[in-house]
């Protein structure tokens, strides 16, 4: 199926999964006459309850209160009746989904979301100041420069944290795993939300991908030529590094997918009827040159990093390293209401070629690789999809896939933090896919090898997976 075409911002938001069209031919799908009249008759009683409620707040509440804030009051309450992806945006909410696929804003670069009353880092940003200060996935921020904020709502603890750039901020961070809270001053930046940054190292193209926003496919296009343009020739192979990435838009995962296909299926996404099927395949031409890839993915690696690295290890295209994903494997529609608010539901799961969700489960990688460079890698609590309330289970359960490569533990894994910046080694998980790739480019054959491996070993030892 062709993939999307570009469309303008606003348009451009309806695409973080599927078409908004798709919910009119739901919505148009005939029912018999018994069926709609017991639909309606339902729907009215629940209705009429919603009405009484509602005058009994008009005529008694202790202070007057607005039909617009009681409106907006009820929608807020039935989004969050559902999923944690669905939800009412206001204005401030909306401006800020723009900002996510093509802007740039004043604050400290961290993705977060709300726990038990309590803001919880999902990942920071690379390069940013959150991600300077030592800020990691897992954190509880607790007080803003003094304040108490547990007990507020996503959107105010957002608000408190974004400011002017040049502007310092206090945050205390409560971290498991450590006995008492951090401290820490940490100054407001212009976040530019840049898709790509590159690097080479040892003749390898190392591509980190940051964010699914609008272009992203095209600027890691124009990263893998900058690496040629540098080496003057073609790399040794490609590290597509997807760590800490939330996702972003679904057109910019099927292209970011295609540049190192040939063909195939890259993503499928399946509505409430088992009729309502999207399919998104690969065009011919392989921008890598079919040259050895490994995808380092990890726990903040999320919706659209999951397609990806999904598509590649399902065609056998590259090794899939490092830890266990993020686990969502929904997606949802952006469905404008006004100038300034939105509906953002979801509306349907996706599959990766082979057929699996990742909902609840995620990517296993096909080396386990952990991050033992950080320092608090061992008591630092992983958190992903399956542990946000009301997710969405997965219709086919949840396997965790044993990897043969995990049966004996690299003698490596059991070196500390220290002993490895005593090696000048900073980034654990990135050094050991760099000396995977360069076996990797001596003999190709490994990449079909392992990845095979990995396949056998899911279906002969499917378990529950850990949370």
């Amino acid at each position: 199926m062709a993939r999307p075409s570009p469309a303008a911002p606003a348009s451009r938001l309806m695409r973080l999964a599927r078409p908004a069209a798709a919910m009119a031919m739901v919505l148009a799908v005939p029912l018999t006459a018994s069926a709609m009249a017991s639909v309606e008759s339902s729907t009215r009683a629940e209705l009429a309850r919603f009405m009484t409620v509602f005058q009994e707040v008009k005529a008694s509440y202790v202070e007057p209160v607005d039909d617009s804030r009681l409106v907006e009051g009820a929608i807020e309450g039935m989004l969050a009746a559902l999923d944690p992806h669905s939800g009412y945006l206001d204005a401030s909410d909306f401006a800020q989904l723009r900002t996510q696929t093509d802007g740039e804003y004043g604050g400290l670069g961290l993705s977060v979301t709300m726990e038990d009353g309590a803001v919880k880092v999902i990942a920071p940003q690379a390069g940013t100041p959150a991600d300077r200060a030592g800020i990691k996935a897992g954190d509880y921020i607790t007080h803003i420069d003094g304040e108490l904020i547990v007990g507020y709502t996503l959107d105010e603890a957002v608000e408190k944290m974004r400011g002017q750039p040049g502007t310092t901020i206090r945050l205390t961070v409560v971290r498991p795993g450590r006995d008492a809270p951090i401290q820490t001053s940490i100054t407001r930046e212009v976040i530019v939300l840049r898709p790509v940054t590159w690097e080479v190292k040892d003749g390898i193209g190392i591509l980190k991908l940051n964010t699914f926003s609008e272009n992203a496919a095209r600027e890691l296009r124009a990263a893998m030529v900058a690496v040629e343009r540098s080496l003057g020739r073609k790399p040794t192979g490609w590290i597509l590094d997807m760590r800490s990435n939330p996702g972003g838009l679904l057109d910019q995962a099927v292209a970011v997918s295609d540049l190192f296909l040939e063909r195939g299926e890259i993503v499928s996404q399946r509505g409430r009827r088992a009729s309502d099927i999207e399919r998104f395949s690969a065009r011919p031409g392989d921008a890598a040159g079919g040259l050895p890839v490994i995808a380092l993915i990890d726990a903040g690696s999320a919706s659209a990093s999951e397609i990806v690295a999904g598509a590649l290890q399902d065609h056998h295209r590259g090794l899939v390293m490092g830890e266990t994903s993020f686990g969502k494997g929904s997606v949802q529609t952006v469905l404008p209401l006004s100038e300034t608010s939105a509906l953002r539901l979801t509306t349907a799961r996706y599959y990766t070629p082979s057929g699996r969700s990742v909902q609840e489960g995620g990517i296993v990688p096909d080396i386990r690789v952990p991050q033992i460079s950080d320092p608090d890698y061992r008591t630092r609590p992983v958190f992903r999809e399956a542990d946000l309330r009301r997710h969405l289970t997965n219709e086919r359960g949840i396997e965790n896939r044993a990897v043969e490569e995990d049966a004996v533990t690299d003698p490596r894994f059991s070196q500390t933090a220290e002993q490895l910046r005593e090696q000048g080694i900073e980034d654990f998980q990135l050094h050991y896919a760099a000396q995977t790739l360069a076996r990797l480019a001596r003999n190709p054959q490994l990449v079909a090898e392992l990845s095979g491996r990995r396949a056998a070993a899911a279906t002969r030892v499917p378990v529950r997976s850990n949370r």
